[in-house]
């Protein structure tokens, strides 16, 4: 059933009816591999397999950590310092100094990562199950965070002075793991608009924000010489016009036009796009990841998206003798299932998929914030757990971020849920990594909404809320919370379940479980216990 002929088929099918080409679209660049995977739709979905060390992996835990993690205030805080009202300008004006002097590329050389331990960490990672490590090659601050042969703003020359991807790449390798590098540098020449604004009141009013103001030429004799701010920057795009006389003015302006999520480049800059790809293609090279990450609804710049996965995957060929990686984007369209893995960020799905997919999510900011330690609002190690359950048992995998301050540390909270994912995993990692999901996900009452970004909605999970997985011939049945005394499994009843048989039930990390079976359900005399998301192995026949 899993990436079925079947639904691929259907998938070429209907790009045939909606006229999508078989052919490549735009003239491949100088440098993009030779292979047999063409830049087209119809190609990545004919020649794609998803990989079974990634369907069996299952949790990946992510470095999402670059230089704004250095005002430890949260995510986004290159745009949002330049948005006078915000708190993260407020938090600027008064740590850094006003933003039309200093701004977010002077925020880039105070990222030191001097306290950054990345073989201890990831002896961390491992201990909590992780199978593959995502390192953040490049966020919208549009500071590659690796040895960059097409863009000088780099962690090289910049911030820490040390290839931050291709150490985690040698750590990640040397541990065991998979390697993974996230792209988010699509959106950077829209989200840097802000710094090209000013103040719509105040004292400073009308003064335009550094990104508008700096030059090449301002950087002589300084830690930027050489370097042209612009570059970081990307270029005036869409500036905000003058006289906006008003804080509320000035943010629906920018919601309006830079604040739009968009897929497309720069009008007015082409070569914004060109030099986007030369650097994916050169981070590919250089790392050789297994995974990678587009934080981009399908794929950044249409046809030079497809540019960009099709050198990737005959890249692969060239490693691996097949395609043999992942790489990941959202919001996927029919014709484009079985091309890409689909990822769907801080969010849910509701029903068992056919393909594999991934969730990504933090248990706090994507990037530092110091308020999640001093407020203790972190995700726990049970809602990590809960979440990586759920997931599995609907053929995901879980992408886990845990995030660091700039000196690239973890807090002591961030420990304890790492060390409380340890000790879950030495007792019931059988359950999950290489397993695969059962005839139904699981059952229970909580409505789970699909969609992105709407777990700050969810109210939890209950003692009936199970989820199966299947494994070496067992089943596995993973409660999301602790239940107490007699407690029923309606979809293991033979009402539901009829050529099943079952012949003993195991509590792992404890002993065999008292059961009777009859057409309402499984029933079980469970322990007490105060376990986070205890699971039961189910031996019998009929189970896969």
């Amino acid at each position: 059933m899993i990436g079925s002929a079947l639904g691929r088929r259907s998938v070429l099918a209907g790009m045939a009816a909606l006229g999508i080409a078989r052919t490549a679209h735009a003239q491949s660049p100088m440098g993009m591999a030779r292979g047999p995977v063409a830049p087209t739709w119809p190609s990545l979905v004919s020649q794609y397999r998803y990989p079974d060390w990634f369907r069996d992996a299952k949790l990946g835990l992510w470095s999402h950590w670059g230089p704004q993690s250095v005002p430890e205030q949260g995510d986004w805080y290159g745009r949002f310092l330049y948005m006078q009202g915000h708190p993260m300008y407020e938090h600027h004006l008064k740590t850094y100094g006003h933003p039309t002097g200093t701004g977010m590329m002077d925020i880039l050389n105070r990222w030191t990562a001097d306290r950054w331990e990345p073989e201890a960490l990831m002896q961390r990672y491992v201990k909590a199950g992780a199978k593959y490590f995502m390192a953040l090659g490049c966020h919208h601050d549009n500071l590659d965070c690796y040895d960059s042969r097409y863009h000088e703003w780099n962690s090289l020359r910049v911030g820490p002075k040390k290839d931050i991807v291709g150490t985690w790449e040698k750590v990640a390798r040397n541990a065991g793991l998979k390697f993974g590098i996230s792209n988010h540098a699509a959106h950077a020449w829209h989200w840097y608009q802000t710094g090209y604004g000013y103040d719509p009141t105040g004292p400073r009013k009308g003064e335009r924000y550094d990104a508008f103001r700096r030059t090449k030429a301002d950087g002589r004799g300084t830690w930027w010489e050489g370097l042209d701010p612009q570059r970081l920057y990307t270029g005036g795009h869409m500036v905000a016009p003058d006289g906006i006389d008003s804080i509320a003015a000035m943010n629906e302006w920018h919601d309006k036009n830079d604040g739009q999520w968009v897929e497309h480049g720069p009008a007015n800059d082409p070569g914004y796009v060109t030099r986007w790809l030369l650097r994916q293609i050169d981070m590919v090279e250089k790392y050789k990841p297994d995974l990678v990450y587009f934080d981009d609804y399908e794929l950044p710049f249409g046809p030079v998206g497809l540019q960009a996965v099709a050198d990737y995957y005959n890249r692969s060929i060239e490693w691996h003798g097949k395609i043999d990686v992942v790489v990941t984007a959202k919001q996927l369209k029919p014709y484009a299932r079985f091309g890409l893995v689909q990822d769907v960020e801080r969010g849910f799905t509701d029903h068992l998929w056919e393909e594999p997919w991934q969730t990504d999510t933090c248990i706090g900011d994507w990037f530092y914030n110091v308020a999640r330690l001093n407020d203790r609002s972190y995700k726990t190690a049970e809602d990590v757990l809960q979440r990586l359950a759920d997931v599995v048992s609907k053929n995901g995998n879980l992408l886990l971020s845990i995030p660091q301050p700039g000196d690239g540390s973890i807090d002591s909270e961030e420990e304890k849920i790492l060390d409380g994912m340890a000790a879950w995993m030495q007792v019931n990692d059988a359950a999950i990594f290489g397993s695969r999901p059962w005839r139904v996900y699981g059952e229970g009452p909580t409505k789970l909404v699909a969609g992105m970004q709407n777990e700050g909605s969810f109210a939890g999970f209950t003692p009936r809320d199970v989820r199966f997985t299947v494994n070496k011939g067992a089943l596995y049945a993973l409660f999301l919370k602790a239940p107490r005394g007699s407690v029923s499994i309606e979809s293991l009843g033979t009402r539901h379940w009829r050529d099943g048989v079952v012949e003993r039930v195991t509590l792992l990390g404890g002993g065999t479980i008292r059961h009777r079976r009859d057409a309402a359900g499984l029933h079980l005399d469970m322990p007490a216990s105060d376990a986070i998301v205890p699971v039961i192995r189910i031996d019998g026949g009929g189970i896969a």
